[in-house]
């Protein structure tokens, strides 16, 4: 991405400008979507000086990618790996089936209906010409497959945005809204342009006083963001606007709150909303895999001092949680406690790592290329432990790496759950000794444990089967109980 300065669009932006991204599954449920955000009972020129970046409905990426939980294949799993040569053909048929019956759902005018379809139908029939083009191009020789394979999934990453923001105008303008659609996908277009580039030329014709631009959540461009960001380029393509655009807020809204624990595990009525907090909390759920925003963008919206709020979509007059530079709790309080209930953890213990410099690189470089994403390490004299998240049959490859360049190395697996309690001041309170109490108290046996000295989270390396026990005891104790007698006194989000 360029380093283009934003001043230039921040004099030009009314002060009040936000920007908005909505996710897949709000998405999914238009008439709240519509009543709690879109419109609501805004009326005239508070319907504007808004900018909403759109994913895909919830389901339509896992379709045209793979499914994210379960990597059931969708349309470029099964293109990818060639194994029919008709399956990814099938799969992009039930793509278009599930638009155009995502169109009849939510377009009830017959005008928008047939609008709604035509511009399914060519972007399923434009992707469908080029990838069977592509696959008698690489049918010769001088041309292969893995070459192009990063751009096929740009292209069908694409499709589901374009469609959800697409529908949305049409939706927006029925109700007399002047919207506007922002397509950054890049379709059929020959010119190659960087994320910034992209996005300012397609606002350039886009007055915000006066129109409603809905944005595709994906953007085409030299970068390649879904190579870079994986699934979370939506919201890196939301915060390049908010920068570039100068917003005085970042809003996402979200179909739960950000809130102290699951509440499929601690009672609902224990549970409250964080309120407030900074970005080194938001890179810590980040970590433990609960995104409130993809740290990349995250970064942007930090440097630009821009704060980030999270709303829940079903609960339009709650004011949510902020998340800013400045939102550091001036009473010491742990803010959430989650964690993720399976992960690996690797130990390598090798006596030639014992004072030599940097005789464990070789460890966490196959870590890289094999792409094992890391929660959390340890390491002493003789041993690495690694906290990874990945399926194992790609653990298996990445340490069978591991044991050629250190044949003298002693390598153990086995599957463990991390809990953490994080908060954005945890400098006081004792909670480090109140967390290994409370565990104990519940014996759950602490496989390894970890107090970081920013003073942003507590880590807990515990058995799989105690995750939830885990979680529920250290709510009670770090928050429910801690809640009771030292009520949070917060600082003004500058």
């Amino acid at each position: 991405m360029s380093n283009n300065s934003s001043e230039t669009n921040k004099s030009k932006s009314p002060a009040a400008l936000t920007v908005h991204k909505i996710g897949g599954t709000s998405m999914d449920d238009v008439e709240t979507v519509f009543r709690n955000i879109l419109i609501g009972n805004r009326k005239g020129g508070d319907l504007y000086n808004r900018i909403f970046v759109v994913s895909a409905y919830s389901g339509m990426t896992d379709l045209l990618l793979e499914h994210k939980k379960t990597h059931e294949p969708g349309v470029f799993s099964l293109y990818s790996s060639a194994e029919n040569e008709w399956a990814w053909g099938d799969a992009l048929n039930r793509v278009g089936e599930a638009m155009h019956k995502k169109n009849a759902d939510c377009l009830k005018d017959k005008a928008d209906l047939d609008l709604a379809n035509r511009f399914v139908e060519e972007r399923i029939e434009g992707v469908r010409s080029c990838l069977i083009d592509l696959n008698r191009l690489c049918s010769f020789g001088h041309f292969q497959l893995p070459e192009h394979i990063a751009t096929v999934r740009e292209m069908l990453s694409s499709l589901g945005e374009a469609h959800s923001a697409f529908n949305t105008m049409l939706l927006l303008k029925r109700q007399g809204v002047n919207a506007v659609f922002v397509d950054l996908s890049g379709w059929r277009e020959s010119n190659s342009l960087n994320l910034d580039e992209r996005i300012t030329e397609a606002f350039s014709g886009v007055d915000v006083t006066e129109q409603l631009p809905i944005v595709t959540g994906y953007a085409q461009c030299e970068e390649g963001l879904t190579g870079i960001y994986g699934r979370g380029y939506s919201e890196v393509t939301f915060s390049r606007i908010a920068c570039l655009m100068g917003a005085s807020e970042a809003i996402i809204h979200k179909e739960f709150h950000l809130s102290s624990a699951d509440p499929k595990i601690v009672p609902a009525d224990t549970i409250r909303p964080i309120g407030q907090t900074n970005y080194d909390v938001a890179d810590q759920l980040s970590n433990m895999g609960m995104e409130a925003i993809h740290p990349k963008a995250a970064k942007g919206l930090r440097k630009n001092n821009i704060p980030l709020r999270i709303m829940n979509t079903f609960e339009p007059d709650h004011q949510g949680t902020i998340i800013s530079d400045s939102g550091r709790s001036e009473t010491p309080r742990v803010e959430i406690v989650t964690g993720l209930p399976s992960v690996y953890e690797i130990e390598v213990f090798d006596q030639e790592i014992v004072g030599t410099p940097g005789a464990s690189i070789h460890v966490r470089e196959a870590l890289s290329r094999y792409k094992l994403w890391t929660i959390s390490h340890y390491i002493n004299a003789n041993t690495l432990t690694q906290y990874v998240s990945a399926p194992l049959k790609q653990i298996r490859r990445c340490m069978d790496e591991v044991k050629r360049t250190a044949p003298n190395a002693e390598i153990r697996t086995r599957k463990v759950a991390v809990v953490s309690a994080i908060g954005s001041n945890l400098e006081a309170g004792h909670y480090f000794e109140k967390a290994v109490a409370a565990l104990a108290s519940e014996n759950v046996e602490m496989l390894a444990v970890q107090k970081p000295s920013r003073n942003v989270d507590l880590q807990f390396v515990v058995p799989e089967k105690d995750y939830t026990k885990a979680i529920a005891s250290l709510h009670k104790v770090l928050v429910e109980e801690d809640a009771v007698s030292n009520a949070p006194s917060l600082k003004k989000v500058a």
